[in-house]
């Protein structure tokens, strides 16, 4: 919404969620978790009022108007973080040589990629939970960027470089995300 020079997006607070606001900092606490993060932009301004987080700038530049949207999406997917969760799905492809993944305190394991020796490692950010079943990989939280930079980090993992991908498809591939409707 804008007004002489205001925008302003308002986001309302779900049920059964508490927001706390210190300063710049916003820590969100509902059913599956709490989450923390800082705000901090010379212009933009985050207030908590009558079961409401505004996010508002006076007179914004085009800069402004982009981190003011920036803002009212993270608070969202905080919302909905600690609401619902997020889910990433990956599946296991290979043709010849079976890949084994386990999951090893904050890392992900794969051995027996394309038949080499070599065991490949990709690291768990955040608070993520990954499970395997199979040929199936689950990653599970509810900080949105954590999940999804797991996923990345298990997908990089058996990237093969100078390969034509049509051709040789093993690997590990993001092939569902909880928040996107494919």
């Amino acid at each position: 919404m804008v007004l002489a020079g205001i925008i302003e997006s308002t986001i309302a607070i779900p049920e059964g969620v508490t927001v706390i606001q210190n300063d710049d900092v916003l820590t969100v606490k509902g059913p599956k978790g709490e989450l923390s993060r800082n705000f901090a932009h010379p212009r933009v301004k985050i207030t908590v009022k009558n079961e409401e987080v505004h996010v508002s700038c006076e007179y914004p530049r085009m800069k402004e108007k982009a981190m003011n949207g920036t803002f009212a999406a993270h608070v969202r997917n905080m919302f909905r973080g600690v609401t619902e969760g997020y889910t990433y799905g990956l599946k296991t492809v290979y043709s010849h040589f079976p890949m084994k993944v386990t999951v090893k305190g904050d890392k992900v394991e794969v051995s027996n990629y394309l038949g080499g020796h070599a065991i490949r490692y990709a690291d768990i950010v955040g608070g993520c939970k990954v499970k395997v079943n199979g040929a199936d990989i689950t990653v599970e939280g509810i900080d949105v960027e954590a999940c999804g930079q797991t996923a990345a980090n298990i997908e990089k993992a058996t990237r093969r470089l100078g390969f034509d991908e049509r051709t040789f498809q093993d690997g590990i591939y993001i092939v569902q995300k909880s928040h996107r409707v494919r």
